[in-house]
């Protein structure tokens, strides 16, 4: 399977994220990745803009308040806000039609006349732009004031996170201010014909006071003057409080939203979404450099790469947001995991595909080595008997004591619940028990009579000399025939050559193979000695356990001997343990 399929599957997966990144779902990701965006900012306080709310408070305070208030309330509350020095009064509530009252209209008309150059919302105008508002755009050319589309679009799930230029021809709330103030935003600065608010915060970060205080004069005048004052309503059993960009759940009131949008405005839309193009350049960037990490560096280091790129690309939307570009970040995050995913799928793939095609020559391989191993296996285990039996000889045996020696070692070892395969390396490694024996002079290996003391000491040397003759090797059978060599001559109670070793010092290997030395030794008839009958054997080795055996190894020995002729020896071997001594058997 071609490295390419890695290429066409990830190249296949941002096509498949491409086709969808228009559709509602993938839009709405990705203006809740802006969301996420102003929160990771934090809020940005301002000190020009204060919102009078006409909250729960104020009708609390008055049970007999309903809705709409009295017009001369609202003229008293514009009144108050010039006497006060406000930069700009905004009054977001709306006087399309006259009221049953017209002495207080006239209130409302005189007290925005005085205030001049008051912008009053409306959400209604015909299709050039005209409105009626305190009797028509005439009147309010007459008293220098303005009225200005208070719609705000609301997008899928009722979340406001822009406002329009303009509305049926009609400039918005944020628009007259930007222009009557002297800053007016130009029109490449929407996209589509609106623009991103640009959020301080949730609710309540732009400062917030009550009508009621206002008209009670419990609002100081250094939170008005100077300042653009948005005045309208914010109980919800009057305005409906909306979702935006910012707060989660928290919603906000309609005069704060306008706030916002107010500010947006005079700082000249400074969040400026990046164009279409731009977000289709960016899917095959950065959902491409995912693909192409995968090829380069695998499944595992290609996977880690592209949580590394994901981190990094989320790191550089977020700087180029705080610095008024907003780039698309949900599709191509998408085209990144999508895309890598696939990649890494076609790599596994191949990668499986890669391993079959080769698995059956791993196999014959496999077979070959496992032949050739046990060959030399065979090899091996021939050249150490050929070694073994050829100290044997010179010793005047006929090389039977060697296996029967052997076994009683692997039958030993079995009983004190040794691995069936280390039992088998003990029994190949015990015929080498003796090996040294090669180097000692014919004179004392054939002694009839009994041993002088400097020719015991001679004779004794057979265990140093076996060890060294074994040293060095890196065979696992070697380095245990090494420790059988040097230990199996060691005594329980320390009085045993060549080192004196006592209780668990000695290796268990000697410790085996120095009971089951003794006993064949004991049954088998030598140059200087007769054959002893097992039954005396045995009462030897039961007499010698803790002194000359350790005692659990010498018991293993004699539970080999008292086993029934018809008992299995092994899992591996079935017969009698007596056969292998029957010869001497007396």
């Amino acid at each position: 399977m071609s490295k390419r399929l890695i290429l066409a599957a990830g190249a296949l997966a941002l096509l498949l994220v491409g086709l969808v990144a228009g559709s509602g779902p993938a839009e709405r990701l990705e203006q809740r990745s802006i969301d996420t965006r102003f929160e990771i900012r934090g809020e940005r306080p301002t000190d020009a803009i204060t919102v009078i709310a006409i909250d729960d408070a104020f009708f609390s305070g008055d049970p007999v308040r309903t809705w709409p208030l009295p017009r001369d309330l609202h003229a008293r509350a514009i009144d108050i806000l010039r006497k006060a020095g406000a930069r700009q009064i905004v009054y977001d509530v709306q006087f399309t039609e006259p009221s049953a009252r017209p002495r207080e209209d006239f209130a409302l008309f005189d007290a925005v006349r005085r205030a001049r150059g008051t912008i009053l919302a409306t959400s209604e105008g015909d299709a050039s732009g005209n409105t009626r508002v305190l009797g028509g755009d005439a009147n309010l050319a007459r008293i220098d004031a303005e009225a200005g589309a208070a719609a705000l679009p609301s997008e899928p799930g009722g979340i406001i996170r822009r406002y329009p230029r303009s509305v049926s021809r009609l400039d918005t709330l944020a628009t007259v201010v930007a222009r009557r103030l002297g800053e007016p935003v130009s029109g490449d600065r929407f996209r589509d014909g609106q623009a991103l608010i640009d959020f301080a915060g949730p609710s309540g970060t732009i400062q917030t006071r009550s009508f009621g205080d206002l008209l009670a004069g419990r609002v100081p005048t250094t939170v008005l003057r100077d300042r653009i004052v948005v005045v309208g309503v914010s109980t919800p059993t009057i305005q409906d409080r909306f979702a935006t960009s910012v707060g989660g759940d928290r919603r906000m009131s309609e005069p704060e939203i306008q706030a916002n949008a107010i500010r947006t405005a005079l700082d000249g839309n400074p969040l400026q979404e990046a164009a279409g193009w731009m977000r289709v350049g960016l899917l095959i960037l950065v959902g491409g450099a995912g693909v192409l990490l995968v090829f380069w560096l695998g499944p595992l280091r290609g996977a880690a790469a592209t949580v590394v790129l994901g981190a990094a690309f989320a790191v550089a939307v977020q700087v180029a947001f705080s610095n008024g570009v907003v780039l698309p970040a949900a599709v191509p995050l998408a085209g990144l995991i999508v895309g890598a995913a696939a990649a890494i799928l076609a790599s596994v793939a191949r990668e499986m595909a890669e391993r079959r095609r080769f698995a059956g020559r791993n196999v014959e391989l496999e077979d070959a080595v496992a032949a050739r191993t046990a060959e030399l296996e065979v090899t091996h285990l021939a050249a150490v008997n050929r070694l073994a039996r050829a100290a044997e000889l010179r010793d005047g045996d006929t090389g039977e004591h060697l296996e029967r020696m052997s076994r009683l070692c692997e039958l030993v070892a079995l009983e004190l619940d040794q691995t069936p395969a280390a039992a088998r390396l003990l029994r190949q490694a015990a015929v080498l028990h003796d090996v040294g024996k090669i180097g000692l002079p014919d004179r004392i290996l054939n002694k009839p009579g009994k041993l002088e003391p400097g020719e015991i000491e001679e004779m004794r040397r057979h265990t140093t000399e076996g060890a060294a003759l074994l040293d060095g090797s890196s065979s696992t059978l070697m380095a245990l025939a090494q420790v059988v060599a040097s230990t199996h001559h060691e005594r329980w109670d320390g009085t045993g050559y060549p080192n004196g070793l006592s209780g668990d010092a000695i290796p268990l290997p000697g410790r085996i193979a120095a009971v089951c030395d003794v006993f064949d030794a004991l049954i088998s008839k030598r140059s200087y000695k007769h054959a002893w009958t097992v039954a005396d054997a045995r009462a030897e080795i039961e007499a010698q356990r803790g002194r000359h055996f350790d005692p659990k190894v010498a018991d293993a020995l004699l539970k080999v001997i008292d086993r029934p002729a018809d008992a299995p020896s092994s899992e591996a071997d079935a017969g009698p343990a007596s056969v292998l001594f029957h010869p001497v058997r007396g």
